[in-house]
């Protein structure tokens, strides 16, 4: 099995149901605060790899919902200094496990690693589904 590095945010219900997922799948998670995270640009790019800068952005964060910060009109380099800035904007779990990143749990890598093909819904924020907002810090 693998040891994963789970970059989440502390007290995140969804990324505590993400990593007992992968705990249960028989891999060593290491959790990490993806807010005190020291990242650099280039560090925090290769987990999005090729996808769109808009899938970057977590859905859920409150200068997303509030219209403040719009993922669909910023460029790469705009979009990674607006995350080192505000981490909550950044997608989460980001992934590393070996020399394979991800951002989010719905990617190929996720899915092998749980050892199917498709997740139960693991990647949705729990607090949307109840209504209730999440703690921010």
């Amino acid at each position: 099995m693998a040891t994963i590095i789970f970059y989440q945010k502390p007290g995140c219900v969804t990324n505590a149901r993400q990593m007992q997922a992968l705990k249960v799948a028989g891999h060593d998670v290491i959790a990490k605060d993806i807010l005190k995270e020291r990242w650099g640009a280039e560090e925090l790019r290769r987990f999005f790899d090729n996808m769109p800068i808009v899938s970057w952005f977590n859905r859920a964060a409150p200068r997303i919902k509030s219209g403040e910060v719009n993922p669909g009109a910023i460029d790469a380099p705009s979009a990674l200094a607006l995350m080192l800035r505000d981490p909550l904007l950044i997608r989460r779990p980001l992934i590393d496990v070996g020399s394979a990143r991800c951002a989010g749990f719905d990617h190929e890598l996720v899915l092998s690693l749980l050892g199917r093909k498709t997740q139960d819904d693991l990647e949705r924020c729990s607090y949307e589904r109840t209504g209730t907002r999440c703690p921010q810090t």
